[in-house]
């Protein structure tokens, strides 16, 4: 994995919970890792995580080389950059904190460097205006977290070019990451307009008191979360038209599908919407640590991970 398109040395700018799972990640694939924040307590966190990330990282394969003590920490942007070959910016998401860090960015590491942002609304057009050489930032916006889950969304703003796009996205997949190109920018990129869609109507569901805010969420783990983990929605649709496909589907549930979708929820996150939600949530964690949560999540997608692999390799040996 070394060396993969040239790039040996990662700066990761950003040392929160998205930052620290790209370092684990970087690290796994042999890259040597430079990341940087303004908090000195990040340090400690950073390795913390990359120590606890290391044994799914391991079940996952590791590449020759790879190894924890390959991370340095650095307060200073311009002392982290240096020696950069690639760049993950995971910064707060404030507009004008953006653009500032990246026009820094920007004038820190060599003209050649792609500088990637993980940010889930901003746009590149909007990070990159400052910068001198905007034509090689990208968007890199991972699913959390990063170090286990494959997507990672591309899309260049108004500068970008589409060579630093292509770079991006094989650089990516070296990794083992699913690439998913956007053709245009817009707000929330994919993945997060589609969970959003979902959550606003679990909101609704459980605001309008039709069902518990656990049974929304069994609902969806039990039923199309089964099997959106295997395909994604117009597949998922495509089979339910039966030998017809989708066009079937269409010709059978198209006005049922427009009547649901008028009859969707709406909500307003008022100050009582989200006393309703978290109240709800409170009381369904059960005292249970967020930490306790994020650890089972991590188990339960490494074993899905391992799974889906094995299926997929065992459907490509078969004659």
């Amino acid at each position: 994995m070394n060396g993969v398109a040239g790039i040996r040395q990662v700066t990761v700018v950003g040392a929160g919970i998205i930052g620290a799972s790209w370092t684990a990640l970087f690290l796994a694939k042999g890259f040597s890792v430079a990341i940087t924040d303004t908090n000195p307590e990040a340090e400690s966190k950073v390795k913390r995580f990359v120590e606890e990330a290391w044994p799914a990282l391991t079940v996952l394969g590791l590449a020759p080389g790879a190894a924890p003590d390959k991370l340095r920490f650095d307060l200073d942007l311009a002392s982290a950059c240096d020696g950069a070959d690639f760049v993950q910016e995971n910064a707060t998401e404030r507009e004008l904190l953006k653009v500032a860090l990246f026009a820094e960015i920007d004038s820190a590491v060599r003209r050649d460097v792609l500088i990637a942002s993980s940010s889930s609304a901003l746009t590149v057009t909007t990070m990159q205006r400052e910068c001198r050489h905007p034509e090689r930032v990208v968007l890199g916006h991972p699913f959390n977290p990063p170090h286990l889950m494959p997507l990672v969304e591309i899309v260049g703003g108004e500068q970008t070019s589409a060579g630093a796009l292509d770079r991006a996205e094989t650089f990516y997949a070296a990794l083992g990451k699913t690439p998913v190109r956007l053709a245009k920018e817009v707000y929330g990129h994919i993945a997060n307009r589609l969970q959003g869609a979902v959550f606003r109507e679990a909101v609704s569901l459980l605001d309008k008191g039709v069902a518990s805010l656990a049974d929304i969420d069994r609902a969806m783990t039990d039923g199309p979360g089964l099997r959106w983990a295997l395909m994604g929605p117009f597949l998922t649709y495509h089979l339910a038209g039966g030998e017809g496909g989708m066009g079937a589907f269409m010709k059978q549930f198209a006005l049922t599908q427009t009547e649901l979708w008028k009859d969707l929820g709406e909500p307003v996150i008022d100050e009582r919407l989200q006393r309703v939600v978290t109240e709800a949530m409170e009381h369904e964690s059960g005292g249970r640590s967020i930490s306790d949560f994020s650890a089972d999540r991590d188990r339960r997608i490494l074993a899905l991970l391992t799974s889906r692999d094995a299926s997929e390799r065992a459907t490509q040996a078969q004659p």
